[in-house]
């Protein structure tokens, strides 16, 4: 039954539940560890190449799996199963971390991966749900509600893990490595734990035209190619997306590879720590304050905006020199990241037909899988050729100036006129 207050907050639990992978794996403990732990005996540049590469991996399986797993999630009846073999299996894969020792990057590139994996495959399956919760009405509301207790969660999980680093002795852990290697296994317990409520609580919908697992794998590889095609004659839209990849990639590659940067750049882990917080916890009254913003200016400016605040930010991190710098570029990207994500999205809903809202979403959505591909190999691959740290993540600026290009050539009406004349037979 829809709109039942279980139901809605059963399902924005796991937000909450996978965030801290999110938070204190993919953007805190795992760059920190990863350089100063893993790669021991490895140049820095060596090591951000490394990490760059794994990122790269985990994007490019992930994006290939998207349109199999969303037409399973479209036509399957067994969401909930899916749901809950990649929570656990990213979950295993974290919890797994712990085992890795010193110097042995091989292993820790696997479980990151594949947990990488798991993380990503379950909100497919995550967003899948969200009808079976909430009516049309209600919708905004409870992906909201999943957003921002997402942000909570991960966030709160955060701090108890960067305290297990930086006062192991408050919880009778003898140092600051074994803190970082105890909180991979807190993430572990935590996200398992709280996917049991969306697991338990939530009723699957029974669908009339469910399709066995292989037919459901045929009708996502017909539906991805018939999407394509349309969007080839739909230029409007499809400028968008190959804009949206573009920039997209470079906020997401700041996410994954800040972290990293600063250790290069000879920041004290601690220092990063409370970086990520002041990210953590400046985006998401940033993101809505962004959202009022947008509605003044326009949300296509406001996109444009963000776009080249990124930009500025990317070239005020080549120049950083103290802890301090740091602390700014943290709050000036906690200040655009939650605003750029959900203006994209809002802002795509008013060039695609209504009438094929859920098919052009998934592309959309499996575009979203692919960013990060490029910009993480770059920066290791730029770093290496060069023996700089500083170049290598200058090198992203092109992914945000060819983005703020693209998007200038987007046309609102004229892409929503196109869409109408192509598409009106299909209504």
């Amino acid at each position: 039954m829809k709109d039942t207050r279980k139901s809605i907050l059963s399902w924005s639990l796991y937000d909450w539940a996978n965030s801290a992978f999110a938070t204190t794996v993919m953007a805190g403990f795992f760059p920190v560890f990863f350089k100063a732990y893993w790669s021991q005996g490895a140049s820095v540049q060596t090591s951000t190449f490394y990490l760059g590469t794994a990122n790269s991996i985990a994007a490019i399986l992930v994006a290939a799996m998207a349109p199999i797993l969303g037409s399973i999630a479209d036509k399957g009846s067994a969401k909930k199963r899916f749901l809950g073999f990649f929570a656990f299996l990213g979950a295993i894969m974290t919890g797994a971390l712990w085992l890795v020792q010193a110097g042995q990057w091989q292993m820790a590139v696997l479980f990151y991966i594949v947990g990488t994996i798991g993380f990503s495959g379950g909100n497919i399956f995550y967003d899948s749900l969200l009808p079976a919760v909430a009516s049309e009405k209600k919708v905004d509301f409870v992906s909201s509600l999943g957003f921002s207790l997402g942000y909570i969660g991960g966030g709160l999980l955060f701090v108890i893990n960067v305290l297990m680093y930086l006062k192991p002795e408050l919880f009778g852990i003898p140092d600051g490595t074994t803190g970082i290697r105890l909180s991979f296994i807190s993430v572990a317990v935590w996200w398992a734990v709280f996917s049991l409520p969306i697991l338990i609580f939530v009723k699957e919908p029974e669908d009339e035209e469910t399709l066995p697992f292989h037919k459901a794998i045929s009708a996502g590889w017909k539906q991805l190619k018939a999407t394509l095609t349309e969007i080839r004659h739909l230029k409007v839209i499809g400028t968008f997306l190959l804009a949206y990849w573009f920039y997209i990639d470079g906020v997401d590659t700041i996410i994954k590879m800040a972290v990293d940067y600063g250790t290069s750049l000879g920041f004290p882990a601690s220092s990063l720590i409370v970086a990520l917080l002041l990210v953590q916890f400046v985006a998401f009254p940033a993101a809505l304050l962004y959202h009022k913003f947008a509605q003044k200016i326009g949300v296509k400016i406001a996109i444009q905006v963000a776009i080249i605040a990124y930009a500025l930010i990317t070239i005020m991190g080549v120049f950083m020199q103290t802890t301090l710098h740091f602390y700014v570029l943290a709050i000036l990207i906690g200040l655009f990241q939650g605003g750029i994500q959900a203006l994209s999205r809002s802002y795509y809903t008013r060039l695609i037909p209504e009438n094929k809202s859920a098919e052009y979403f998934g592309f959309y959505n499996m575009l979203g899988k692919f960013a990060a591909v490029i910009g993480p190999f770059m920066i290791g691959l730029v770093t290496v050729l060069t023996g700089s740290n500083r170049i290598g993540m200058l090198s992203i600026l092109i992914l945000f100036l060819l983005g703020a290009i693209l998007l200038r050539r987007v046309n609102e009406d004229e892409g929503k006129k196109m869409a109408e004349e192509y598409l009106g037979g299909d209504s």
